[in-house]
């Protein structure tokens, strides 16, 4: 049981990492062609401004959730 966990695991992991292992094969020059037009055409401010509302947003979750935790910290003493 312990061999099929572990070969799950280890399937599941690779998985994960592939679509990341394959993306690393695009050049710097292809990179930098990207992000020069993103840049010319403005749409890297849409992206900032997304990137930015999503962390914002997990922010405050996590700063919700928090106090919710210690609110039933501190109705179980």
């Amino acid at each position: 049981m312990r061999k099929r966990t572990l070969l799950l695991s280890s399937a599941s992991l690779f998985l994960f990492l592939l679509p990341s292992l394959l993306l690393a094969q695009v050049t710097d020059a292809e990179k930098k062609y990207t992000a020069f037009e993103m840049r010319s055409n403005g749409k890297i401010y849409v992206l900032v401004a997304c990137i930015l509302i999503i962390v914002l947003g997990l922010i405050c979750y996590l700063v919700r959730l928090d106090g919710k935790i210690s609110k039933l910290e501190k109705e179980t003493k």
